[in-house]
């Protein structure tokens, strides 16, 4: 969700939401909007740990610590509350060292205390506090995930859920606008592709007729030069058979998938039937640049070092991180931006604020509002909405849901370059 610009703090940012119901929907959401992203803020270790895990991370990513001041509160609510014993607590998801240190501060023994450290389902989170309790084992969790909160609570668990504090989470957003400043940088760099062409070498043993060479080295080169403009980059030929194109980091990202396959090689082997090969360099200077490329270019021809085709400007091999085999392709434009295009001019036209609940969206798409709470969720889960507090009233019923729509994302479409 854009959120607006910050004008206070070392960092110029815009804030995109993302809301989900799940912990385990982080991966899905990330790899949804990850492409126009500098960073990544997660709102406590559960999320960041699932996209971590399933791949989906490749920007620089943080998150809200509920160790430190969180902890502490956290404690303070239960010791002020007699339902609650922290000295015979269970704890999910923080490291057991973290937990003994903030007891130790306080005064507090720590050897009634049981932990989970790894992150799981909010079942199985749920299943290890129970069980501790119902053996007496424990009399009462303390637990990371508002899921396992609501679990707990129903099942008659004396349960404090963690929340970060507001310092925190004002410490770790700006965190997370350096770690996307910097990252901007890096991408910012300048990198140099030396592509070299075999077929285009002279030999005593074979030498093909110039004027066949010649066609295709214009060939190959027109190629490249509509390769480097969709990238924003320069082609140029330097000799006989090697061409080199100068971009930045960035803008190579995409066509190499992160740096996993060298660009331009398929498409030169679909429509011109060679191979080449590609070396990748980055550099402060376009002369280290080309130097790192052509050393890239070296290990890359070498047997068994086709994913070293890249090198950065500190002269180390790219390793991009793990391919997540399940991920699935991103589509090119959500149905939902339909839905939101209605509602938007249609609001625009009453001058309304952005804000909706199923009953009046349903009046603008002229569906029931049974329907249009399912296409509000939808709008939700493209990122294209964001739920508002339940309006509590005095009727009863269920309290009216509200959207606040998303029109931004209507100028940010795929396809727009933007």
């Amino acid at each position: 969700m854009l959120m607006g610009h910050s004008s206070a703090g070392p960092v110029n940012a815009r804030l995109v939401a993302a809301a989900f119901r799940d912990e385990q929907e982080a991966a899905e959401k990330v790899a949804r909007l990850g492409v126009n992203l500098d960073a990544c803020l997660f709102a406590s270790p559960v999320p960041y740990e699932y996209a971590r895990k399933a791949g989906a991370l490749t920007m620089p990513a943080t998150y809200v610590p509920l160790t430190g001041a969180s902890l502490h509160e956290a404690l303070l609510r239960a010791t002020l509350d007699d339902r609650f014993d922290p000295t015979r607590a269970s704890f999910d998801v923080l490291a057991r060292s973290d937990i003994e240190e903030t007891y130790t501060e306080v005064g507090l023994p720590t050897e009634g205390l049981q932990a989970r450290e790894e992150v799981a389902t909010a079942s199985a989170l749920a299943g290890f506090h129970e069980r501790l309790w119902r053996r007496k084992s424990t009399q009462m969790a303390f637990t990371c995930v508002r899921g396992v909160a609501d679990r707990l609570e129903a099942a008659g668990v004396p349960t404090v859920r963690l929340r970060p504090t507001t310092a925190a989470i004002r410490s770790t957003l700006q965190t997370a606008g350096l770690l996307g400043a910097h990252h901007r940088l890096e991408e910012a760099q300048l990198a140099i592709v030396v592509v070299d062409v075999p077929t285009l070498r002279e030999s005593p043993r074979r030498s093909a007729p110039r004027y066949w060479r010649e066609e295709l080295r214009l060939a190959l080169h027109r190629l490249l030069v509509q390769e480097a403009h969709r990238v924003h980059a320069t082609a140029w030929p330097i000799d006989d058979h090697t061409f080199l194109v100068t971009a930045t980091r960035g803008s190579l990202a995409g066509p190499t998938e992160g740096f996993r396959t060298p660009p331009f090689v398929e498409r030169i082997r679909s429509e011109l039937g060679i191979a080449v090969e590609v070396g990748i360099g980055m550099g402060r200077t376009a002369s280290e640049a080309e130097m790192h490329a052509r050393a890239a270019l070296v290990r890359a021809q070498a047997p068994r070092q086709a994913s070293g085709f890249a090198v950065d400007r500190e002269g180390r091999t790219l390793i991009p991180a793990p391919r997540n085999p399940g991920r699935l392709a991103q589509p090119d434009r959500p149905k939902s931006l339909d839905t939101l295009a209605r509602l938007a001019e249609a609001l625009k036209a009453d001058d309304a604020p952005l804000v909706v609940d199923a009953e009046n969206a349903g009046r603008m798409l002229g569906v029931t509002p049974r329907t249009a709470r399912r296409l509000l969720r939808g709008l939700v889960d493209d990122g294209l909405a964001w739920p508002l507090p339940p309006n509590r009233t005095p009727q009863p019923g269920r309290p009216r849901q509200l959207y606040r729509l998303i029109v931004e994302k209507l100028d940010q479409t795929p396809g727009t370059g933007r």
